[in-house]
């Protein structure tokens, strides 16, 4: 695979992800006579795909919307993608232009929608107007989103309380993904499909005022911060009578911490602290605490260079007003009485 270092600062880092090996290698080297693109070549192998856009760190990712032998493989990716890395932009390659194809791929995080008639010139120019903070698409694309927005009804805010409204099933699905685990893995872990599971979470997304796992998964931990325990329904004991953090969840977690991924880094922290069989466990809970705080961080001042003093304003601004609603939220809950393991914690 390609090494990142060596590259002029200039140049944007594309993967392109098609729905064959022979079509990416195609398109792949069709994209390398644009001099101000550099192409990351991945081996075709699906578990490799997101190692390799976070390894050599990405810019744009360039993926059909059918992968992996699925009509709809490319967009879970980009799903996914967006949760652990948002600052890496997707174009998707439509293979269909019907209006529900154009309308789940913006659904799903796509900054731009290509179309296949088009030439290689014309999606080298997608890829440089993405990357400078465009969206791609043609008028008929901008009108399917323009009108899918204004029919979808506004989804009320809620706070963390709102995992009080969660069923028994679908809490051990939340605490599948404040585990890190993948829709397959879920689906294995609680015997249902990955149809169903994404049924599930689109539920949870609805009834939390949530549009993505990371926002999940940080309204679970901001609560847990608060002194509560959102996951600690009878689902959640059950889930740790049951060895749901033994420990080859925990390396499986570890695993994907280690390769940099914030959300799963975060996860792991929320695992350790949720399990509590010793103090190592508050330890490294602390520990990978710090660790994803940092690589926040990091990536809040690499962010911070890429938009203008109003943009930054403005997100200060909204930033702050989220913080408030969170702290008046949590200075009007009822408060709940100390636990002991908490005196010796973080």
């Amino acid at each position: 695979m390609d090494s990142i270092q060596g590259r002029a600062a200039n140049e944007i880092r594309v993967l392109v992800a098609d729905n064959s090996r022979i079509h990416t290698q195609l398109l792949s080297d069709a994209l390398k006579r644009d001099s101000g693109l550099a192409v990351i070549n991945w081996d075709g192998k699906p578990p490799s795909l997101l190692p390799t856009i976070l390894s050599h760190q990405v810019d744009l990712l360039a993926i059909s919307s059918a992968l992996n032998g699925h009509s709809a493989g490319g967009l879970q990716v980009v799903r996914e993608l967006h949760s652990v890395q948002p600052a890496t932009k997707a174009v998707i390659l439509l293979d269909s232009q019907d209006d529900e194809a154009v309308i789940n791929a913006f659904r799903a995080g796509a900054k731009g929608i290509f179309s296949r008639e088009s030439s290689v010139e014309m999606f080298c120019k997608c890829i440089h107007s993405v990357h400078s903070g465009e969206i791609w698409s043609d008028n008929r694309g901008f009108s399917l989103a323009i009108e899918a927005l204004a029919s979808t009804p506004v989804v009320r805010a809620v706070s963390a309380d709102g995992l009080n409204l969660l069923s028994k099933r679908e809490l051990e699905v939340v605490q599948c993904v404040v585990q890190g685990m993948t829709n397959r893995e879920i689906g294995d872990r609680l015997g249902l499909s990955q149809h169903t599971v994404k049924n599930y979470l689109f539920r949870v997304f609805d009834k939390l005022g949530v549009s993505s796992r990371v926002e999940l998964l940080f309204m679970t931990l901001s609560q847990s911060n608060n002194g509560e325990d959102p996951l600690s329904s009878d689902a959640s004991r059950t889930a740790a009578d049951e060895g749901r953090y033994d420990e080859k969840t925990l390396n499986s977690l570890q695993k994907s911490a280690e390769k940099g991924v914030p959300a799963a880094q975060l996860a792991l922290a929320h695992a350790y602290l949720a399990r509590r069989a010793g103090p190592d466990d508050l330890v490294n809970a602390y520990m990978w605490y710090l660790i994803a705080t940092e690589r926040t961080l990091q990536a809040r001042a690499t962010l911070t260079r890429t938009l203008t003093p109003n943009q930054i304003d403005e997100a200060q601004q909204k930033a702050g007003t989220w913080l408030a609603r969170m702290k008046k939220a949590s200075a009007s809950a009822p408060n709940s009485p100390p636990r002991e393991v908490a005196k010796s914690a973080i």
